[in-house]
């Protein structure tokens, strides 16, 4: 969309009209839509995700940087002859943390659940880093760490926000595209809404209206200071529920402590090698598509296996909405 509009300013135009487009889907009570999903297709999305997260984590995982525009498959497959040996052994320091937290020592006293897994891999990680230099065999250079931008004073943070070009709001391109948005955001939010109702140990149901109306206000207010559309996304819900997250809260620190780490820590986070966060991102792949789903779904008869199949096989080869469809 954003080579189509012509600029970024113009496509935040769209940005802005698709959170108003979903505002009036809220409206019209249009959060129904998610209801008429047989739960065959839920947990084939849910497997599909979990496999596409695990396929594109594999690359990080072993320190292979994929060049721009290769495609998942591909790049598992070159990163298998590309392994760099620093971030793998960090990645599988990482992974081993995060098993030995989960399957032994959460079980052990209410320190193991209060200080999570992940943080802890997170913070090897940037030990290893710091202990070893990035030019020997087992350091880590600088493009496989993570990247986010450091502002050197206020008005430079203040400088890293875009605005939406209003001028261009004639333009029919950018309406296409502002429906697309809507479209994309709201079936992709009330699928993952459904999804993560049932992944939910403690069945808490979400107001799926309610659900349209906070998205599209968050679409409009993204779009005004420079963001990218936002949309209910699967890992992080499905990462609340494994770290015992119970109300809307948890998102809200969630972002307050994002916004934080941004404005204060961004040399830090830089410190972190992408292999780690492989680590944690593999676990929530492998949660979402454990190989026992298959063997469930498979027993349940073709009535639920072949859309389950269908499903997953759809969002691998082509895309999430395709494979629901």
């Amino acid at each position: 969309a954003i080579g189509t509009l012509g600029s970024y300013e113009n496509f935040l135009v769209a940005v802005v009209l698709g959170g108003v487009i979903q505002l009036i889907f809220g409206l019209l009570k249009a959060g129904i839509i998610g209801y008429y999903f047989p739960s065959s297709v839920i947990k084939g999305m849910l497997t599909g995700i979990g496999l596409i997260i695990l396929l594109k984590q594999i690359p990080f995982f072993v320190g292979y940087i994929q060049p721009k525009g290769e495609g998942m498959f591909v790049g598992v497959i070159n990163s298998i002859s590309n392994i760099s040996i620093g971030s793998t052994v960090i990645g599988l320091i990482g992974l081993g943390i995060l098993i030995l937290w989960s399957n032994v020592l959460s079980k052990k006293g209410k320190f193991f659940n209060i200080i999570q897994g992940p943080l802890v891999a997170v913070v090897a990680g940037i030990i290893y880093f710091i202990i070893t230099s990035s030019g020997s065999q087992y350091g880590i250079s600088a493009s496989r760490l993570v990247s986010v931008p450091v502002p050197d004073n206020l008005d430079s943070f203040l400088g890293q926000f875009s605005f939406p070009n209003f001028s261009a709001i004639t333009n029919p391109e950018i309406w296409v595209v502002a429906f697309t948005i809507a479209l994309v955001a709201s079936l992709e939010t009330l699928l993952c809404v459904e999804a993560t109702d049932k992944l939910d140990p403690h069945k808490n149901v979400t107001p799926t209206n309610r659900e349209l109306l906070a998205q599209g206000t968050g679409n409009i207010i993204s779009g005004l200071v420079g963001g990218l559309p936002i949309t209910q996304v699967i890992v992080r819900s499905s990462a609340n529920i494994q770290s015992g997250g119970r109300t809307k809260l948890s998102a809200i620190i969630h972002g307050l402590l994002l916004l934080i780490s941004v404005i204060l820590i961004p040399t830090l986070l830089n410190k972190i090698p992408l292999s780690v966060l492989a680590a944690i991102l593999l676990v929530v792949g492998y949660k979402l598509a454990k190989p026992k789903l298959f063997i469930q779904m498979y027993k349940l008869g073709w009535k639920q296996s072949i859309p389950f199949t269908v499903t997953v096989l759809g969002i691998l080869f082509i895309d999430l909405l395709y494979g629901i469809g």
